[in-house]
């Protein structure tokens, strides 16, 4: 059980987080006239010391620039409202290759790209398919002008899970972006950046606000989503709390055990007493055979948990409805860390807690244990 609340918790914290970083990075720099949508209003240069290294904080291992873009894509009886992230050479995949459930991911070189990657909602609910065209209306600065359209392609279709996103996200050519704001090819929306740890992203964060000058913002993704992050955070507390009952559980299960071993060996103690054992090298025997019966439950029960979090891992026969845990089936995540320590644990409190009724052998007395029946 231990196991398994460690696998599943922290692989939905996991898989959470890193669809939350694949369409919004880990830390956001942007202009302070941008709002928190991260839709670019105003563009930043990408001549800033920190790009594309950002050598005075070693703990950020990936940066790219992106930009975003209302649109509106129309089709001849229907229509529904987007947001074309324009995204360029330095973007990072591999979040969204996991996600690709159709086609392939589109290429983006010198030259402007038509390619896009739309998602599965998007698709079903507008009738799309892979290599089709569709047009995207955005409006212009003048509100007074018609609206400009753009043909696109369709290369590929991906499907997160996180339907906020979903909904809402086309992935485009940043050039695309530049050409509908009249910018300069320097010029972008924002940069998306990626701690080597996640549970360093707070600290992170608050060196890169501090080294990136008083013109621009940093924040984290946990300022962003923190509703989501905070209930995120009730899943330590849901582990910690499965665990502790279990090993209540496992050491009152081994203290009774223990005290009726001890109740049927009790002519054996005194008997061991009579011919001059100590109490410590009587209750050893005991602690020992305890010991074995708790290796004996640990084995069964390594491969009893494992078993089942590979079978889900593997074979995903547990699904979620991903309106209410972002996912379809129960992530796992399995790290030899938690397992060792797991095991580890267990066995040193169950024989800490063991050594309080041990205690009853010290009390018995030979005489009165060898008369016993």
């Amino acid at each position: 059980m231990m196991l398994i609340a460690f696998g599943t918790g922290l692989g939905l914290q996991e898989k959470i987080r890193d669809k939350i970083a694949a369409f919004n990075g880990h830390i956001i720099i942007n202009n302070f006239s941008n709002d928190q949508s991260n839709i670019t209003f105003e563009p930043v240069t990408k001549n800033q010391d920190f790009y594309p290294e950002f050598e005075s904080i070693p703990e950020i291992n990936h940066i790219q620039t992106v930009a975003t873009k209302y649109g509106i894509i129309r089709t001849e009886t229907d229509f529904e409202g987007i947001v074309v992230k324009g995204v360029g050479e330095d973007y990072r995949w591999d979040f969204l290759e996991e996600f690709l459930v159709e086609g392939e991911l589109p290429v983006f070189d010198e030259k402007i790209s038509k390619q896009v990657l739309i998602s599965s909602y998007l698709a079903n609910r507008l009738d799309f398919e892979v290599g089709e065209k569709i047009i995207v209306y955005f409006m212009r600065e003048d509100q007074d002008r018609l609206p400009r359209s753009v043909g696109l392609t369709i290369s590929g279709i991906f499907d997160s899970g996180f339907q906020e996103f979903d909904k809402t996200y086309v992935i485009a050519d940043l050039k695309q972006i530049q050409r509908l704001n009249n910018w300069e090819s320097h010029e972008v929306g924002q940069f998306e950046m990626f701690v080597e740890d996640f549970t360093q992203i707070e600290s992170v964060g608050f060196k890169v606000y501090e080294n990136i000058g008083s013109f621009l913002n940093a924040s984290t993704i946990i300022e962003k989503y923190p509703s989501i992050f905070e209930w995120l955070k009730m899943f330590d507390f849901n582990i910690a709390l499965i665990i502790g009952i279990m090993i209540l559980v496992a050491g009152i299960n081994m203290i009774t055990a223990l005290l009726v071993l001890i109740l049927e060996r009790t002519q054996m103690i005194g008997i061991l007493k009579a011919l001059g054992a100590t109490d410590w090298s009587v209750r050893k025997i005991f602690l020992y055979n305890a010991g074995f019966l708790i290796f004996k439950g640990l084995f069964l029960g390594n491969i009893i948990g494992l078993g089942i979090l590979f079978i889900q891992k593997y074979f995903e026969i547990i699904p979620l409805n991903p309106e209410t845990y972002y996912v379809t089936t129960a992530p796992i995540y399995i790290d030899w860390t938690y397992i060792v320590f797991v095991n580890i644990g267990t066995l040193i409190l169950c024989l800490l807690m063991l050594l309080i009724p041990s205690i009853i052998i010290s009390k018995i007395s030979p005489v009165k244990a060898i008369k016993f029946e």
